[in-house]
Parts: structure tokens; sequence; C-alpha cells
């Protein structure tokens, strides 16, 4: 058991000492459990499969996966036509259309003669560089700044005029108590904005993405980013890495977006909470920051931006301006807190609608992404393995795991839009059972199952868990 200080991570050095030999354990165990279902599932594929592509998410859409290391030829689906793909430093980057939820797709090396036909483009216009795709076009200044975010869907400017986007903020943070807790109303009272690059430089220009890279010196630390945009999307991601030598520096992400809205919405587990942009009342006034987990979205009536992350938990949107904390360098109760390296991807994804219009997808798509695994040793005739699917987009599954007591599988999902309605879970295995349960897996009620199909009917935001027993 685990004092709830330690939990959220405000602890003092030999505790990530610790926490970081278990993690590697944790992961050394994750891995040797993929790479060994993987090679079991290897046997129902054809010979040719050289790679396969997982979707560990329960969201059906298009996909970008990386093969790491040195690959020579390109992938196609067993027997289908080649995919797109790009040879970056990172390896091979595979644009994959139509991913079925929860699935494993047999992919097979071929060659590719002709360059791949994309919307992608990067022009530099004078000091400026655009950026550009089918959906929208992002224009860097000369010093990195991102001074438009035009949506072509929509046709309007996603960025408040004169303003820019992803402001890297460096703020003064002394808080009156708990160092590594509070953060005070005076937070703003001293605020550099990283500015004045190092470097600015574009990394990649290619059919699936292309790469802006930005490099900040801040007094004895660093901050690179990589930002990349995708041939198909709006989401603009920002994998950045920090060297950080500060001490009392809240470093922030910003984005003042032309949206107006008296509420935000915020991903929490298991469903959304929708919170106030403004200051109006006392407790607003006390709220200098926000937790959430995937996501927070600020949306007017047709039109929304949302700001994703995979790590970072900390949120403020007051009014217009969206702001995610990077890191937090208080020296108590641990004089060196956040200090060193840190990895980290967030990303920017402006939608038509409100947020229920692609970015719980593109959330768990950030956090879970596609899966290449070269294997070998196929000897059958499968094209593809699903595991579960829902019929409806406001039922999530959140989670496919063996029994606890060995008897079937565990699916648990729950509502995600606060609607209600029937849903159809569809398995791609025999099911000769289904029962609804409790969190502790013990059975409630048998359920009707016809063709490996089971219907129930969802409230808003209930969490469900079901056995199902081939």
């Amino acid at each position: 058991n685990q004092f709830h200080d330690i939990l959220p991570g405000s602890s003092i050095t030999p505790v990530y000492e610790d926490s970081t030999r278990d993690y590697a354990h944790i992961r050394e165990l994750g891995e040797g459990a993929r790479d060994a279902a993987l090679s079991a599932l290897a046997s129902v594929f054809p010979t040719q499969t050289s790679v396969v592509a997982v979707n560990p998410t329960g969201f059906t859409g298009n996909r970008v996966g990386v093969v790491h290391g040195e690959v020579s030829t390109g992938l196609a689906p067993v027997g289908g036509a080649p995919l797109m793909t790009q040879a970056t430093q990172d390896g091979l980057i595979v644009d994959l259309p139509d991913m079925a939820a929860f699935s494993v797709t047999p992919l097979q090396s071929v060659q590719t003669a002709a360059p791949f036909t994309s919307s992608l483009e990067v022009n530099e216009q004078g000091d400026t560089l655009v950026i550009e795709n089918s959906l929208m076009a992002v224009t860097f200044a000369a010093n990195g700044d991102i001074t438009s975010i035009y949506d072509k869907e929509a046709s309007r400017e996603v960025l408040t005029e004169g303003e820019t986007g992803n402001q890297i903020l460096a703020m003064e943070d002394r808080p009156l108590a708990w160092d590594a807790w509070d953060v005070d109303i005076f937070i703003d009272d001293r605020v550099e904005k990283l500015d004045n690059p190092t470097s600015v430089s574009v990394i990649e220009s290619g059919p699936v993405r292309a790469a802006v890279e930005v490099a900040y010196a801040y007094r004895s630390s660093t901050v690179t980013q990589r930002i990349y945009i995708y041939h198909n999307s709006k989401r603009i991601d920002f994998d950045t890495h920090v060297d950080w030598h500060e001490s009392h520096i809240l470093l922030k992400a910003a984005f003042p977006v032309d949206i107006l809205s008296p509420t935000a919405t915020f991903d929490i587990q298991w469903g959304n909470v929708e919170r106030n942009t403004h200051r109006n009342t006392s407790w607003d006034w006390g709220r200098f920051e926000t937790a959430a987990q995937k996501w927070a979205d600020l949306s007017e009536g047709n039109y929304g931006v949302a700001l994703l992350n995979d790590s970072k938990y900390g949120y403020d949107v007051l009014h217009n301006v969206m702001r995610l904390s990077l890191l937090k360098s208080a020296t108590m109760p641990d004089p060196v807190a956040d200090q060193g390296e840190h990895k980290m991807v967030y990303s920017l994804l402006p939608h038509t609608g409100d947020w229920r219009n692609g970015v719980p997808e593109n959330a768990y798509d950030l956090n879970d992404p596609v899966l290449l695994v070269p294997i070998s040793g196929g000897s059958g005739n499968s094209a593809a393995v699903q595991l579960v699917s829902v019929n409806k987009r406001n039922a999530v599954v959140e989670t496919v795991k063996q029994a606890e007591d060995g008897n079937g599988v565990i699916v648990r999902l729950y509502e995600g839009e606060r609607n209600r309605g029937p849903v159809t879970l569809t398995a791609g295995f025999n099911v000769s059972a289904a029962y609804h349960c409790n969190l502790l897996e013990e059975n409630d009620e048998e359920l009707l199952v016809e063709n490996n199909q089971v219907t129930l009917n969802l409230k808003p935001y209930e969490i469900v868990t079901l056995r199902l027993v081939p």
C-alpha cells in the first residue's frame, strides 16, 4: 500500500529510484507477454507475413505506426495493395487506414516502385514556413512560433487573432505553502515566454507526415520539440524532450484559441466532466489548475479545440486560453524534483462539432498507438484477428482481460457521451455464455448470446462488466 502523496508523484528521490526499477521490470514482463501472444497468433497468419499491426484500442479508424529499425521494403496487407510508408530516423512510418478495433492484421513486405500521392506539403514562403494537408494549414514564423492554424474544412482560423500557438511559458512558482502541491493565484505574475530558439529546422517531409524541430535554451536547461503534422489529420503532435535544471519554475504550454464557451470538458476515468472557464464565483476563483486524464476540450456550438496528452494531467482553461503543465520543479519535499530528462507528447486537435467528434479516439490513439511488430512462422490463412467490437461510438471498451478465475474473458466498457440506449458487443471468438458481472467479477445475470453477440442497454456514464465464456 502507498501513501496518497506518493501515489500522485509528490515524493523524494529514493522513491523514484525504486519505482524506476519497478517500472523497468513491469515493462520487461509486459513486452514478454506481448511477444509471446503475438508469436502464438503468428500460426494463424499466412506464411508471407513479416509484420503484424496491432490496434490496442476499442476504436476503428485511420492509424499511423512505426516499424523500428532499418526496413528496406514497403508493407502491404497480405494480398493487398502497398500501404503509404515513409522512411524516418525513427524507422518506417506506416499509414494504416480503417484499422478495426482491438485487431491484429498481418502485413507482408513488398517493393514499392512509384512514389505515394499525398496532400501533405511543406512550403517556405519568405521568413515563414507553411505545412498543409487537405484539412488544414499550419504557419510557422522564423523563430518557430506557430502564427496560424487554418482549418480548411471549417474555413476558420483556430488561434486568436494576433496570438501564437504552443507558447512555452516559464512561470515563477513559489506557492505560500505546500511547494509540490499548490499553484497560487500569482502564478501569472512573473512569466517568461521561450521565443528565441537555438535552432528551427524541417527534419521530415514525406507523404505520411512532416516535422519541424524547434530547440530552446532556458537558463541551464533545454527544451526540444518535434512538431508532427500528418497527411490526413488535423491533429498536431508536439513530441517534447526537456533537460531540466531549474527550481521553482512551472513550465506550461499555452494555446489561445478563437473559441467562446463558458465551460470546458475534461476527460476523467470512465467519463468526463464540465468545468467553468471563468472566475465569476469564489470556487472558480480559487481553482488555478484542473486534473484531466487524456484530454481537455473547449467547444462552442459547432466547433472546438482539444488539447491531448500522453502523461501530463494538469490543465487550466481560462476564457479562451488552454494551458497544460509540463513540469513543476518544487524543492519540498524533494529538493531535486523534476530535475533531469523528461519526455512527453501533447497534441492540439481542432474539430467540427464538439468533443464527441473524434476527440476520445485521437486521445486513445496518442496514449496507445498502433504496434508494428516483426514476426515469422506463419502457417495459416487468416487475414486479420479481432478480439471484440461495439456498434456505437459512445460505448468505450476500456478493458479486455482473462477472468481472474480463468473462466472466460472479462470485458469492461462504459458509456462515454451521456447517452442512453442499446449497444451490441461482438466477440471475435465463439461465445457459449455471457454474464453481467460486478467489479469483483461475480456473475449477476446471464445474458442472451446470438451469433457471438451480446446486446445491453447502457445508461449515461454507466460502467458495465461482462464475462464472455467460450
